[in-house]
């Protein structure tokens, strides 16, 4: 449950961003899509550990929309938190990965862009499913 946290998720921006860390991640996620079959789920596994998947699909929603979702998730789970605190905390880690040196969060040319902004989840699950469809 805590690795939903605000705090973890800011946390995890900033210790993903080391070198070392990205070095030993990248080779365990390649390793993990060699030897099994895989989703994964990264703000660089299209772009940088597995440029070559059969399907990429950059999942976005707007910053406000994700900020929503977290703030009902975290109280629900009893959290004491504040929407605009979430969606700050949420817009500086999306700034923090999109401007990191290495493995920058983007898109690749070749990913499919699904934008769930306005989609529930069972719609947004039913979108994905059938980009993967079409696509295999």
């Amino acid at each position: 449950d805590t690795i939903r946290l605000p705090e973890v998720s800011l946390l995890a921006s900033r210790v993903s961003a080391l070198p070392v860390v990205r070095a030993f991640l990248l080779d365990m996620q390649r390793d993990l899509a060699r030897t099994h079959s895989a989703v994964m789920d990264g703000r660089d596994i299209g772009t940088v550990v597995l440029p070559h998947a059969q399907v990429k699909i950059f999942l976005t929603a707007s910053a406000e929309e994700r900020a929503r979702r977290r703030y009902k998730e975290l109280m629900e789970k009893g959290e004491k938190v504040e929407y605009e605190k979430v969606l700050a905390e949420m817009k500086e880690r999306d700034y923090n990965d999109s401007n990191r040196a290495i493995a920058p969060l983007k898109a690749a040319p070749d990913a499919i862009t699904v934008d769930t902004t306005e989609l529930t989840l069972e719609e947004s699950i039913e979108k994905i499913k059938n980009v993967i469809k079409e696509n295999l």
